[in-house]
């Protein structure tokens, strides 16, 4: 297994057998600790069932998603800089603002590594936290153990969530449409916004990062949830909440989202991938096929930089990625991607 992945794994928990196995092999996102006091108004209280989280200030810039995640351990709902200024208006050059999804587990501020460039190349940055779930909602016990994460409930609802984060986005910058930048379930949650919640009609440029876009077996721990489950155990939406299980290959969920294809009309699609993703596996399943009116372009981060050794997590932090996400959204440069060592 990576290096990466290790650092980034939950560690141990106080269950036993072959459900502690499967939490601490899945490892997603940050551990963050601490309920947020004093949302903004606006923000949509999380509950039991569910919830949307607006971001309360704003945290430093960060070089690694190791540095981030424990920053973010007790500010859970910070924001990364650059991010929801709600008197941004897009410029002529940069018409649409740019929304960054989270994954699971995860929490708007694992993105403090792309935002300030982003602004800084003169987009309007938003995010927020959705997916907040506890046990009774879906959530499964990372809740219970680590307070405030979020990407944890049901992936359906969670794109309810952003596509009423959308209408307040473009309802203060007076823009017509967006682009969103996702990672990991950020990417198959966008795109089921794309498909059944309407974004389609808003959203023009769709970039994912690590996206679990046609599931992943977890390095295996899909087929032992449903092992454990056989033999009388837990079943695994239980353990690790119903946005990861929704997320293993074969699902029903991932299903119903390809079906049909895997892009929506109207939309262009950047997807980056690592080889050294253990998380999102095999990485390949990342990738999507072009439909009727949907350009897509498929990347590996190594293909041309094999010195960008960048994780699942990592990668969200890797020079070689800001710079494919700038070239995607603004394909008129005619810019090359950089190459770093990195991860």
């Amino acid at each position: 297994m990576h290096r990466g992945h290790r650092r980034h794994c939950l560690g141990p928990a106080i269950i036993t057998g072959a459900t502690l196995l499967v939490i601490a092999a899945v490892g997603i996102g940050p551990a963050v600790a601490g309920p947020d006091a004093g949302r903004p108004s606006g923000s949509a209280a999380a509950g039991s069932t569910g919830g949307s989280v607006d971001t309360v200030g704003f945290g430093p810039v960060q070089t690694s998603w190791a540095a981030a995640t424990s920053y973010a351990r007790t500010r859970p709902d910070v924001a990364p800089p650059g991010t929801n200024d709600w008197s941004c208006l897009p410029s002529a050059a940069h018409p649409r603002p740019v929304l960054l999804v989270h994954g699971t587990w995860s929490n708007a501020y694992g993105f403090a590594g792309l935002s300030r460039p982003l602004a800084e190349a003169g987009y309007c940055l938003f995010t927020f936290n959705y997916g907040a779930a506890d046990l009774a909602g879906g959530g499964g016990v990372m809740p219970m153990m680590r307070p405030a994460v979020y990407g944890a409930g049901d992936i359906a609802e969670s794109a309810r969530q952003l596509a009423r984060f959308v209408e307040r986005v473009l309802a203060a910058t007076g823009a017509s449409a967006v682009d969103i930048v996702g990672h990991s379930q950020g990417g198959p949650m966008s795109r089921w916004y794309l498909r059944y919640e309407g974004g389609a009609a808003v959203v023009r440029r769709e970039i994912t990062i690590g996206a679990t876009n046609h599931g992943t077996t977890m390095a295996g721990i899909g087929a032992l949830g449903r092992a454990v489950a056989d033999l009388g155990g837990p079943a695994l939406g239980l353990v690790v909440g119903r946005a990861t299980s929704q997320q293993i290959a074969g699902s029903e969920f991932l299903t119903a989202l390809n079906a049909g294809g895997d892009t929506v009309p109207g939309v262009e699609y950047t997807v980056i991938g690592t080889r050294y993703d253990t998380v999102s596996t095999p990485y390949e399943a990342t990738f999507l096929e072009a439909g009727p009116g949907a350009p897509v372009a498929n990347i590996t981060l190594q293909d041309g930089c094999e010195q960008d050794r960048s994780d699942h997590f990592e990668m969200v932090y890797s020079p070689r990625t800001l710079s494919i996400i700038l070239a995607a959204l603004d394909p008129g440069t005619g810019s090359t991607p950089t190459c770093t060592a990195y991860g």
